[in-house]
């Protein structure tokens, strides 16, 4: 009698299959200015406070122009018909502490600095995305708000033409003062972290504070005050600066410096602490 044993099947190997190899994308400063780019113009707020800066400047200019009577004579034609972008710095500056700031209150942020591990190409594309779109923005809108004002002032003292002295300086000079402020903005977003809290230290030191230490009768102090970012912007939109305010050349040379001055610690962070 014999005993039946189980039959055994040796054990068949797959043939060995090797996975296609798929390189991941190379972290590059044009993708990383791309995404930037992207994030910007989605969201609303970008088209909301640049049409505002944009109306603002043409809307008050237009009322300026319509109602000039000779009172104002001794200020110059472009700071007349652009005064109001007094306004429209605040809209332009909101959005440079909605582009840093505003990614950390929806989280946006983690993201972002996930796909970019050196995180500071992150802050230095926003601010090079920003500062082209917001110069073109503000140079645009000062342009058509001049040449558009200039026939209710025809006839008064206040009639110019591009090609006088000094109108395409000061036309150009107030763009870049308003989008260097905006980029101490976007500085201040970035160090603070939260959008409240960038729109109060702009408003409060960039605004306040010189008007404030202004009142302190020290002559030293007030020719200081000439190249804080207010002060130095100013006399970039005036096409005749008074004689006893600062050189358009040193106070452009100011506001770069003071830009650099809050977007350089804001870089460091970034860098240094936790999300």
């Amino acid at each position: 009698m014999t005993t039946a044993t189980p039959s055994t099947t040796p054990h068949t190997r797959l043939p060995h299959t090797r996975l296609p190899h798929t390189p991941l994308p190379r972290l590059t400063s044009r993708r990383v200015l791309r995404s930037e780019w992207h994030k910007l113009w989605t969201l609303r707020s970008t088209w909301i406070t640049l049409l505002a800066a944009a109306v603002f400047t043409l809307a008050i200019g237009f009322v300026m122009a319509g109602s000039y009577d000779g009172d104002d004579s001794e200020i110059d034609t472009v700071t007349y018909v652009l005064l109001g972008t007094q306004i429209s710095t605040i809209c332009v500056a909101v959005l440079g502490i909605l582009v840093t700031a505003g990614e950390y209150s929806t989280g946006l942020i983690r993201a972002s600095l996930t796909a970019v591990p050196r995180r500071t190409p992150v802050l230095w594309c926003k601010a090079a995305l920003f500062t082209a779109v917001a110069l073109t923005v503000t140079l645009t809108a000062n342009l058509v708000t001049f040449l558009a004002t200039q026939p209710l002032l025809a006839g008064t003292d206040k009639a110019a033409s591009l090609t006088d002295p000094g109108v395409l300086r000061a036309l150009a000079g107030n763009a870049a003062g308003i989008t260097l402020l905006s980029l101490i903005a976007l500085g201040l977003g970035a160090l603070v972290r939260s959008i409240p809290a960038g729109i109060g230290a702009f408003v409060g030191l960039v605004l306040v504070l010189p008007e404030v230490l202004g009142a302190i009768p020290s002559s030293a102090l007030r020719t200081a005050l000439d190249y804080f970012p207010a002060q130095a912007s100013g006399v970039l939109g005036s096409a005749h600066p008074p004689a006893d305010a600062a050189s358009p050349g040193p106070a452009l040379l100011a506001l770069v410096l003071w830009a650099l001055a809050t977007l350089w610690p804001a870089g460091l962070l970034l860098k240094r602490r936790d999300v």
